[in-house]
């Protein structure tokens, strides 16, 4: 596989351990389409620079990580620092429990999910073993690993051939829906209403959802916008940087 994994660990249930790599399932895609933000004025492009209110620029090779525990007072972090922090047991992928599937509410995840793969031959086995335990229990697994520097919460569940791992929120994340019953009346509703509500749903329910029809088609009439621009040269084109432009740098670069 060409793309680089994510996380490399142990997928741990008991005393079984199973080397396994992390890959995202929601890569960057290339068609997305990014904006840039210009100077109205003379169309040079804004940019964000790093700078220290003493030395000016500074190169990301001179930038290191700190906690500020008082105004100005900052204690500095290394990176080998905080990789040391981490014991054996953090470096894996602990199975905590395990849950009917499609018992926990999508509210709890974070959009964000990768695909599990074994890391290895001697993997293959058991992450076959647990992947097809879970399909015939119909069971979905909770578990934490520590990733992206913080501890978090995970959802495993067998996809096709592979166990999928869907970062979740925590409890306190989560706005209880009661939170929001004062909003809310308790109308009147009448049976013929409600058989009407309910075929309409029926007539709205296919066989078969055909998830690959939808499209981003934001996305596509923005493309044809900007070719259309494109062909007929409406392009906001940079100035040759032969001469400063009209405005300042100082100017441009607090726009």
């Amino acid at each position: 596989m060409a793309v680089r994994s994510s996380w490399k660990g142990f997928l741990k249930l008991s005393l079984v351990s199973v080397p396994v790599k992390a890959f995202t399932a929601t890569p960057s895609s290339s068609n997305e389409i990014h904006l840039n933000q210009l100077h109205a004025e003379c169309n040079s492009r804004i940019n964000h620079k790093k700078t220290c209110p003493v030395h000016g620029d500074v190169p990301s090779d001179q930038i290191v990580s700190g906690y500020e525990y008082a105004k100005g007072q900052y204690v500095l972090i290394d990176t080998d620092e905080l990789d040391k922090l981490r014991t054996e047991n953090e470096k894996a992928l602990n199975i905590d429990a395990f849950i009917p599937a499609n018992s926990l509410d999508p509210i709890y995840s974070t959009g964000k999910t990768y695909y599990l793969v074994p890391d290895g031959p001697v993997g293959q086995k058991p992450y076959a073993l647990l992947r097809d335990a879970m399909v015939e229990l119909k069971r979905h697994a909770i578990a934490t690993i520590v990733m992206s520097g913080k501890e978090q919460i995970v959802l495993l569940r067998p996809m096709d051939n592979l166990l999928a791992m869907t970062l979740l929120s925590y409890e306190h994340q989560v706005t209880n829906p009661s939170s929001f019953n004062d909003e809310l009346i308790k109308p009147a509703i009448e049976p013929e209403e409600l058989k009407l509500a309910k075929t309409l749903i029926d007539a709205s329910t296919p066989k078969k959802l055909d998830f690959d029809k939808y499209r981003d088609v934001y996305t596509e009439k923005l493309t044809k916008l900007i070719e259309a621009k494109v062909a007929g040269q409406e392009i906001a084109a940079q100035p040759v940087h032969e001469p400063a432009p009209l405005c300042s740098t100082f100017f441009c670069f607090f726009i």
